[in-house]
């Protein structure tokens, strides 16, 4: 099975696939983070990231998306663009046929450390681990990302 998580955001959306099966080790394919400047505005940092998704979608041909549930925060600001990313990533599955999942940040951290309430450094640690990889994946978007996808398969 080959999942691309999606750790949604207006600044650094994080995408990361991997392939495998459930109890057996899985493989990074692929990890990236789709960058946008925050001098410009908001319409055109959306664009931005659904083309940085649709390219990666086509290029990488997941078989699900994994994409972080946005939860509330303080910052109301920050959950709308947060939001609006992680609609883009279901609207770009949902046109491919894709089949998408939500899976809150608990979720994943649980999957991946088997504490909910780990911190990044734990997630980005494991995530290192289970994919057996040389370095760990920066930015923290990017292992997020990585982590939701391990979390769904």
């Amino acid at each position: 099975m080959r999942v691309m998580g999606v750790d949604p955001g207006l600044t650094r959306c994080g995408v990361g696939v991997v392939e495998g099966v459930p109890g057996a080790p899985l493989s990074l394919v692929h990890v990236a983070v789709v960058r946008t400047s925050p001098d410009d505005d908001v319409a055109h940092r959306l664009l931005g990231i659904e083309r940085g998704i649709e390219e990666l979608m086509d290029e990488l041909r997941p078989e699900v998306v994994a994409v972080e549930r946005v939860f509330a925060q303080h910052n109301v600001s920050t959950v709308m663009g947060t939001a609006q990313a992680a609609g883009l990533a279901m609207v770009a599955a949902a046109r491919r046929g894709l089949p998408v999942a939500m899976h809150t940040p608990s979720e994943a951290k649980a999957a991946i450390t088997g504490n909910g309430r780990a911190d990044k450094a734990q997630v980005t640690a494991m995530v290192t681990r289970l994919l057996r990889l040389d370095a760990p994946p920066r930015p923290a978007d990017a292992a997020d990302a990585l982590a939701l996808a391990i979390c769904h398969v």
